[in-house]
C-alpha cells in the first residue's frame, strides 16, 4: 500500500513538472495575444487599389529600365554614328576622338565589348532578353554587318581594346617598334584561329565560360582580376609597345571570327594598277594586312593609313605617274 501511494505521488510530481514546463516553454508574446480575428475577404474597392497600387510599381520599374536603355542606346548609337562618319570622310583626328570615346565609355564606363562569350551564347542559344540588352543587341548586330559592309571594321573602329592599343602605338616613339619578318608574320596571324577554335572546343566540352579572363584582357576595363590576369595584362602591354596591336593581330578570338566572316566584306580597299609594284602602303600598314598588291581582308581593320596614301596626290605613285604623263602632254 505504501508503495501505491508513492508511485501516486511520483507519478502526480512528474505531471505537476511537465505542467511547469510546458507553461515556462511558451513564449510571452504569443501567450499573452489575442486570438487572431476571422481574415475577412477583401472588398472590391480593395482589389481596385492593390491593382492599381501594382500597376504603379511596374510602369516604374518600366520607365526606370526604359530610360536607362534609352541612355545606353543613344550613347552607343552616337559613337558608332561618329565611327562611321570619320570612316567616310578618311578624318584622323575624327577617328582620334572615336577611338578615345570607345576607350572611356565602352571600356572604362560600361565595360562593353564583343567578346568569345557572345559565341559562346551563340552556340547554346543563350542570348539576354531583348528587353534587357538593346544597346548589347545594337552592338553585335552592327559588328556582323559592318564586316559584312567593310570587314573588321569594329576591330579597327569600336572595339576599346583596340581602341587603346592604337592610342598607345601613337605616343609610344617609332624607334622602339619591332615589326615581325614577314615569314614569321604569315604564320602568327593563324594563332588567333587556334585560340577560338581551342576555346569553342573547350566550352563544348565543359560548358564553362570563364576560360575568356585568360584569352582576352577585356575584363580589364572592370579592373576586376587575379594576380594571375594582371600579370598577363601586363606582360601583353608591354608586348605591344614594340609589336604595335599584337594582341588584336596575332591572338584575339574575336578578331578571328571578324577575319573568317570578312571574307564576305561587299566594299573593299580598291588597288591601283601602280599598287604591284609600290611598297609605301604595305611598308606604312601597321596591321600586316598588305601583301604586295594584295589587301588581306581578313587582316584589315579598316585603320584608313593605306586609303589616306591613296588619296595623297603628292606621295602616291598613281597620282605622280599621272602628273608626270600631263606634264609630258603638255610640253608636246
Amino acid at each position: 500500500m505504501a508503495h501505491t501511494s508513492s508511485r501516486r505521488v511520483v507519478a502526480l510530481g512528474l505531471l505537476a513538472l511537465l505542467l511547469l514546463t510546458g507553461s515556462a516553454a511558451e513564449p510571452q508574446s504569443v501567450a499573452a495575444q489575442p486570438a487572431p480575428p476571422e481574415a475577412q475577404p477583401l472588398s472590391l474597392d480593395d482589389l481596385g487599389a492593390l491593382d492599381a497600387l501594382l500597376e504603379e510599381d511596374t510602369e516604374q520599374a518600366v520607365s526606370e529600365l526604359d530610360s536607362g536603355a534609352i541612355v545606353d542606346v543613344t550613347a552607343l548609337g552616337l559613337i558608332l554614328a561618329l565611327a562611321v562618319f570619320s570612316f567616310v570622310r578618311k578624318s584622323d583626328r575624327l577617328k582620334v576622338v572615336s577611338l578615345v570615346l570607345s576607350v572611356a565609355y565602352l571600356g572604362f564606363v560600361k565595360a562593353s565589348l564583343v567578346s568569345v562569350v557572345d559565341v559562346f551564347g551563340a552556340l547554346r542559344w543563350s542570348l539576354p532578353a531583348f528587353q534587357d540588352g538593346q544597346a548589347y543587341y545594337l552592338l553585335v548586330v552592327f559588328t556582323l554587318v559592318s564586316a559584312v559592309l567593310w570587314g573588321r571594321f569594329y576591330c579597327g573602329r569600336i572595339c576599346a581594346f583596340g581602341a587603346l592599343t592604337q592610342l598607345l602605338d601613337r605616343v609610344v616613339p617609332a624607334r622602339f617598334r619591332v615589326e615581325p619578318p614577314a615569314w614569321l608574320e604569315r604564320r602568327l596571324v593563324y594563332l588567333k584561329y587556334v585560340v577560338l577554335g581551342v576555346a569553342v572546343l573547350y566550352f563544348l566540352a565543359s560548358g564553362d565560360t570563364l576560360v575568356y579572363r585568360y584569352i582576352e584582357p577585356f575584363w580589364m576595363f572592370t579592373l576586376n582580376g587575379n594576380a594571375i590576369m594582371w600579370t598577363l595584362l601586363a606582360i601583353l602591354l608591354t608586348a605591344t609597345v614594340f609589336v604595335p596591336n599584337l594582341y588584336c593581330r596575332y591572338l584575339c578570338s574575336v578578331g578571328a571570327g571578324l577575319g573568317l566572316l570578312s571574307n564576305l566584306t561587299l566594299f573593299r580597299i580598291k588597288r591601283w594598277d601602280a599598287c604591284r609594284t609600290c611598297k609605301l602602303c604595305e611598308k606604312t600598314c601597321e596591321w600586316g594586312a598588305i601583301d604586295g598588291p594584295r589587301i588581306l581582308v581578313s587582316e584589315c581593320v579598316r585603320c584608313d593609313d593605306c586609303e589616306r596614301l591613296y588619296a595623297d596626290q603628292d606621295r602616291c605613285p598613281h597620282w605622280l605617274i599621272q602628273k608626270r604623263a600631263a606634264a609630258r602632254a603638255a610640253k608636246l
